[in-house]
């Protein structure tokens, strides 16, 4: 069992509320099975709470209520699954080309009775046309001016990319500026999610995108 330490609790409850049963045990599914097949790396254990679980959910501050986030390269379902548990709300599609990733999303969804996410097998641009989303996500993936590319057009002309970053988060954005408007991006800026619940509050590049 990955226990939680007094801020933790205090934050996981508030951000899971009902679900928090649920949320310890995808914590205990990634200290497990996500260790031994390589999704997480062993020293992460004790910080999986704090830098990845709750780090990732309270992004869901920023989604709107009843939205579709598609979360590109999706791994140990981080963030897609963290929003999909914390907010019953969303639908989430997970985007993971990897099969062996894939395999172990689709039992950690099973077990954990998840009935608000689909699991696509599929790299980001052959998602596309094949999912519809108001949101996408991503957390690690790739430097921004490239992870534009890939994940502004599943949006197809409307909607907003949230990308979990850290503190190079403006940099990046300056320097995926052109990119960005190219692709239809209309309003960015770097927005902090989780102030007033975590010791260290999640940063997030918010791009904005729109046919009008």
């Amino acid at each position: 069992m990955v226990e939680l330490n007094g801020a933790e609790t205090i934050a996981a409850e508030k951000i899971f509320g009902a679900r928090l049963g649920i949320a310890e045990r995808f914590v205990e599914h990634l200290a497990t099975s996500g260790i031994e097949r390589g999704l997480i790396g062993p020293r992460e254990v004790p910080r999986l709470w704090s830098r990845h679980v709750l780090n990732c959910a309270v992004v869901t501050e920023l989604i709107a209520d009843g939205a579709r986030v598609a979360d590109v390269g999706s791994g140990a379902g981080l963030p897609g699954l963290t929003l999909a548990l914390a907010r019953p709300d969303l639908q989430v599609t997970l985007i993971e080309p990897l099969e062996r990733r894939v395999t172990w999303l689709e039992e950690v969804v099973m077990d954990l009775g998840l009935d608000n996410v689909e699991i696509m097998r599929a790299r980001a641009e052959q998602a596309l046309g094949r999912v519809t989303c108001d949101v996408v996500t991503a957390r690690a993936v790739s430097a921004l001016d490239t992870l534009v590319g890939l994940t502004i057009p599943l949006l197809d002309g409307d909607g907003e990319l949230l990308a979990i970053k850290g503190r190079s988060a403006q940099e990046e954005l300056d320097k995926a500026a052109k990119a960005i408007r190219k692709l239809g991006g209309v309003q960015t800026s770097v927005v902090t999610a989780g102030v007033g619940i975590l010791d260290e509050p999640t940063t997030v590049v918010r791009i904005r995108v729109s046919k009008r």
